[in-house]
């Protein structure tokens, strides 16, 4: 998937269905994609979003793992599932979602994929260029970031939460050589280092620049907190409020960071949304990780590094390049 130009032709069928978008990133790009396989774990608002915008536009194989059965719930921002508990009732929600997204792009081949991400194994993990999880503990995104880094070939690892009316997207493409796009038309090769997501979360808060997203250190809080309280993500409630603010003390202390860099309100917020999604955001965060996703398999253009933050709260979607620790000295 690293540069190159892909290997095979597109057949007349695809370069038919694929004209207007061949246009935009160009044939290469376009066989690429056709090529690329893609495994996504937790099937949720914002990941069917993702999904839908990668059969549309032509990836060559979609995996779906997700074995909790779907809930009422599941159909508050869940638009694959049909409302009808006579199709959906007893079926998991990767089953559900996968005859429903066949339906897009008879052309991409969509599969269900059984198991728990949390105990995947690297040799499972070779079948596939991209990963992407949502809806996942802390220790888990952990374990797969560090499972898609060990691997012969480069896996690009994307991690994305949606919490009501904010989100989060981490990017590990681990070393990303691309085309960028310079002023006058003309290009340049550039290639990117990325840190893992232990090291992007263990970079101490006050060697951060002071602009740095409140959701960055927000979200690190509620997933500490989830992770000694052995909590499933969405379970904390605003019944957990006052030993949630406890844990930011302990460590905006630990971190040399004011406190006032993680509102109250804002912690607040994502307390209450649980487990909900906001339908709208979803289509935003979705939008934005397809289009990252189809930038790291067609190696043009400049990607994501390494988290987006989107708050509809005020309508701004913010990068942060958060590097990694510095080495300690011997």
């Amino acid at each position: 998937m690293d540069g190159g130009g892909a290997e095979g032709e597109l057949t007349a069928q695809e370069t038919a269905l694929y004209d207007r978008q061949i246009r935009v990133w160009g044939v290469d790009a376009q066989k690429r994609l056709s090529k690329a396989h893609v495994l996504v774990c937790g099937m949720n608002g914002t990941t069917i979003e993702f999904c839908k915008n990668i059969v549309l536009a032509g990836v060559g194989s979609l995996s779906l793992m997700d074995d909790h059965m779907v809930t009422e719930d599941d159909l508050n921002a869940n638009f694959l599932i049909p409302p009808d508990e006579s199709i959906y009732g007893g079926r998991s929600r990767a089953e559900v979602c996968c005859e429903s997204l066949k339906d897009f792009n008879p052309m991409v081949r969509v599969s269900v994929e059984k198991g728990d991400p949390s105990l995947i194994d690297g040799e499972f993990l070779e079948k596939f260029d991209i990963v992407v999880v949502s809806g996942a503990s802390l220790k888990t995104k952990l374990f797969i970031n560090e499972n898609c880094r060990k691997r012969g070939k480069r896996i690009a690892f994307y991690a994305i939460d949606c919490k009501d009316s904010c989100g989060e997207i981490f990017v590990d493409l681990q070393k990303h050589s691309y085309v960028q796009k310079k002023p006058g038309g003309e290009t340049a090769q550039q290639e990117l280092t990325y840190p893992s997501f232990q090291e992007a979360i263990s970079v101490r808060w006050n060697n951060l620049p002071k602009k740095t997203a409140k959701l960055y250190f927000a979200m690190r809080v509620l997933e500490n907190y989830e992770l000694s309280e052995g909590r499933s993500p969405g379970e904390t409630t605003l019944s957990d409020i006052a030993a949630v603010l406890s844990r930011r003390k302990d460590m905006c202390d630990k971190m040399s960071l004011s406190e006032s860099q993680i509102p109250t309100a804002l912690m607040e917020r994502l307390l209450a949304a649980g487990k909900k999604e906001h339908p709208p955001v979803c289509a935003i965060l979705g939008g934005i990780l397809g289009q990252e996703v189809i930038k790291s398999i067609s190696c043009k253009g400049d990607p994501i590094k390494n988290f987006f933050y989107f708050d509809a709260a005020d309508g701004k979607g913010v990068m942060e390049d958060i590097p990694p620790p510095p080495p300690t000295a011997n």
